[in-house]
């Protein structure tokens, strides 16, 4: 009977790979006139707004309490060295972030399906978030959550913004809308920036900007849940 909880994973990462990859894709080119159609006549366009930021932040732009007890300098861990890794291989390295990464371990393909992908925010609950969440939960519910690898494929894809922001960007946008369904609210300014989820829980970013070659990830200090 083990098996279907896998089977259902696995359908629910095909889902999530899915999504991403729908939310990457490229527009399709625009279509060409029909053979001995007059030229059109050339427009002077008026000016269009400046470029969006595209979310990419380096290691100079980290910020936030909980950045100080990560490895310094090109140490593995540390942000000049996740600035070129793929997400999950990136925050594989950070301390702060050990109970999650064990999490989207516990999900077959949700690694290799995050590690894919070309543009994502990632809110990452720091392993006192998830102790936080055990003592709130009970040892046995906790347990039972990380035992389960389709209710942790659901709960990890609300933490995955199809999107990439840094903070000043998550901060004027003001809410995102995750994977899994529902949104995320962003407060306060772009240095100090809350997180509040859809079940009304507000976490404080404690390292914030932490790129890697895909995401930017931003450590928060609670377990967040969509609504319901």
């Amino acid at each position: 009977m083990r098996n279907i909880p896998r089977l259902a994973a696995v359908g629910a990462v095909a889902a999530l790979a899915m999504a991403l990859g729908a939310c990457s894709g490229s527009p399709a080119p625009p279509s060409s006139p029909p053979a001995g159609a007059p030229a059109a006549a050339p427009t002077s366009a008026a000016p269009g707004p400046p470029a969006a930021d595209d979310g990419v932040t380096t290691p100079a732009e980290v910020f936030g309490p909980g950045c100080a007890s990560l490895p310094q300098g090109d140490a593995p861990g540390s942000p000049a060295a996740t600035a070129g890794q793929p997400v999950v291989a990136a925050i594989a390295t950070n301390p702060q972030l050990t109970t999650l990464v064990s999490a989207i371990g516990a999900v077959p393909g949700l690694a290799d399906a995050l590690n894919a992908q070309k543009s994502i925010t990632l809110f990452a609950p720091s392993n006192a978030a998830f102790d936080q969440a055990k003592a709130t939960m009970g040892d046995q519910a906790f347990t039972r959550l990380l035992a389960d690898p389709q209710q942790l494929a659901t709960l990890l894809s609300y933490y995955v913004v199809p999107q990439r922001y840094d903070a000043a960007g998550l901060v004027a946008a003001g809410e995102t809308t995750e994977l899994a369904g529902g949104t995320v609210t962003i407060g306060g300014p772009a240095a100090a920036p809350t997180v509040t989820s859809g079940d009304g829980t507000q976490a404080a970013v404690v390292c914030g900007n932490l790129p890697t070659a895909n995401a930017t990830v931003f450590v928060v200090d609670r377990v967040l849940r969509p609504a319901g």
